[in-house]
């Protein structure tokens, strides 16, 4: 499967067009959203490259420090090994939870110079998160990367040769678990914008994003499950601890958020 195409001897990457084509559409939903709340629209097209570029630093550190399994040389990180290699963006490598952490962070600091609330701006930008994320996971199938256990579904997916791990050789067909992220993204999206604009008198600031959150990990985690290649440190599965911290945190902070005020 081809992952680009060249124009005028520059190389476009298939995984970038889409990362941005979710980030574009992240921002007109939020602009919509903002306008729904009497917020200025603009605002996000202001924003939208400073959280950008956050959101790709945090997305490729998470990556650099916590590769998967496969990419380990005898055992060892291999962005420590060969440093220059974190600067291949365009290879693949990206992880949601950076993404995410730099994106709030860049958040954050433009609400504090604006004056602006943040917990409101989260609440806003969320549906459109979790569709560029939906949008996104197909950088994965592009790649042939982050695929599931092998399979005989319907609905499976071949892998080239070149892009099988270790010990899977000859095994041609696996789990497509970026299409069950996407729908899972686009699911959580559905929700968001169902209680945004349904469910408003009911929630408080920040609220969204907090359900934004526990969806997201709630499905990641069961997703983990399933992955051939997931990211060990000392053993354990770093992203779906992360996940299963996320939810419980994210949950008990929503639920305390309503029940401390009745």
């Amino acid at each position: 499967m081809s992952q680009g195409f060249t124009v005028f001897g520059l190389q476009v990457h298939y995984y970038g067009i889409i990362i941005m084509t979710g980030a574009v559409l992240a921002a007109f939903l939020a602009v919509r959203e903002a306008k729904h709340r009497n917020i200025d629209g603009e605002m996000v097209w202001d924003m939208l490259p400073w959280l950008l570029i956050a959101g790709i630093i945090g997305a490729r550190l998470w990556h650099v420090f916590t590769p998967p399994a496969s990419s380990l040389i005898n055992g060892q990180n291999p962005y420590f090994i060969h440093p220059l290699d974190m600067l291949k963006v365009w290879n693949g490598g990206l992880g949601i939870p950076g993404a995410v952490m730099g994106g709030a962070l860049a958040l954050f600091i433009y609400c504090r110079a604006k004056k602006t609330s943040f917990l409101t701006w989260v609440d806003i930008i969320a549906p459109g998160l979790a569709l560029a994320q939906a949008v996104g996971r197909w950088g994965n199938f592009v790649n042939q990367e982050l695929y599931g256990l092998p399979t005989n579904l319907p609905w499976k997916i071949f892998i080239d040769a070149a892009h099988r791990l270790p010990g899977y050789e000859n095994v041609a067909y696996y789990q497509p678990t970026f299409l069950y992220e996407s729908i899972w993204n686009l699911l959580n999206m559905g929700l968001l914008l169902f209680l945004g604009h349904k469910q408003a008198d009911k929630l408080k600031q920040g609220d969204l994003f907090l359900i934004y959150m526990a969806f997201y990990a709630f499905g990641r985690f069961m997703l983990e499950f399933i992955r051939i290649d997931y990211s060990p440190i000392a053993g354990v599965n770093v992203n779906q601890t992360l996940m299963a911290v996320i939810f419980v945190c994210s949950t008990v902070a929503l639920l305390l958020k309503h029940l401390l005020k009745r």
